[in-house]
């Protein structure tokens, strides 16, 4: 009864530990994909509302063939959607987390309360 009980302990702590784990490696591959001045522009863009490709281009002063290319890494990565209205594709975000950490970073870094340390 006791070698059953420690067995199935294990088990639980050793389900727990890959599910952090699987966690951890989402959380990563998240954090990476944010690790880029552009693709975190963009997104800033983007909580706005949904934008097409020109109106990013000027807000954010990228040219297009960059744009072009982080908007594909985000677009693969699931943060952001496109919708086809007439001739344009408009971009939206579309991953709750990316949403959550960029209004966080707004708040640490965009909203006036952040004070640079001496």
């Amino acid at each position: 009864m006791l070698k059953e009980s420690l067995t199935e302990a294990h088990s639980i702590a050793l389900s727990a530990m890959l599910s952090n784990r699987a966690a951890a490696s989402q959380a990563c591959a998240l954090l990476k994909t944010l690790a880029n001045e552009d693709r975190l522009l963009i997104l800033c863009q983007l909580i706005e509302g949904e934008k097409n490709v020109g109106e990013l281009e000027q807000t954010l002063g990228i040219k297009q063939p960059t744009l072009s290319q982080q908007l594909t890494v985000l677009r693969d990565e699931k943060l952001v959607a496109t919708e086809r209205k007439g001739k344009y594709i408009y971009y939206r975000l579309a991953s709750q987390e990316a949403l959550q950490i960029m209004k966080t970073l707004y708040q640490l870094f965009c909203s006036g309360h952040h004070q640079p340390e001496s």
